[in-house]
């Protein structure tokens, strides 16, 4: 999986002038934890954070000002303002000591299907999957060849393939993509017969 560089700067709590005047600067606050690691306040760059990839997944190499050795990390929660849009707070996971995670990894379709020259839709039913793995062999997304689907076909959850040492937890059952076939249309004549009937 992709490790994308993130620098920040240690943090002092309990100082609301400071907090203010860093966010006017472009940074914000954040907090970084995870198993067997101290919790750790930092500062990271507003801008380089909204940069971060979106529709992917990936993991952070964290440069912490004054540690010799990144932190690799994920984007476990991120606070926004009213706007739903602008973040303010982030929470970054450590990962240092962490055997396996659980991620959100995203379906990316490759190919065309068949049944579409029949008039057929394709319909992404589940767009990301949740797996469990070692964070480095992580995928960044879920390919699926979706090539030889006619109409009506499905490929479910079972059906995916994903690398060796990562393990689906959703259920094999749930339906990931489906061809679905057209809807047949009206005729004027039914329609008409249909009005009388009604009438």
């Amino acid at each position: 999986m992709r490790r994308i560089p993130l620098k920040a700067i240690p943090r002092k709590l309990g100082r609301k002038s400071e907090l203010k005047r860093m966010r006017k600067a472009g940074w914000l606050p954040a907090e970084v934890y995870g198993k067997g690691v101290e919790n750790l306040h930092v500062y990271i760059s507003k801008k380089d954070f909204e940069k971060l990839p979106h529709g992917e997944a990936y993991l952070i190499n964290l440069e912490v000002e004054g540690e010799k050795e990144p932190r690799v990390c994920i984007v476990k929660e991120v606070q926004t303002d009213w706007t739903g849009t602008n973040p303010i707070h982030v929470d970054l996971q450590d990962l240092t000591h962490t055997a396996e995670i659980e991620a959100e990894i995203p379906v990316h379709v490759v190919g065309t299907p068949k049944g579409l020259e029949k008039g057929g839709t394709l319909e992404i039913v589940m767009p990301t999957i949740t797996v469990k793995a070692p964070p480095a062999k992580l995928p960044e997304v879920i390919e699926v060849d979706v090539s030889n689907l006619d109409l009506g076909d499905v490929i479910y959850v079972k059906d995916l393939p994903v690398p060796e040492g990562t393990k689906i937890m959703d259920n094999p059952d749930e339906v990931v993509i489906v061809l679905l076939e057209p809807e047949e249309e009206t005729t004027g004549e039914e329609e008409t017969a249909e009005g009388e009937t009604a009438s």
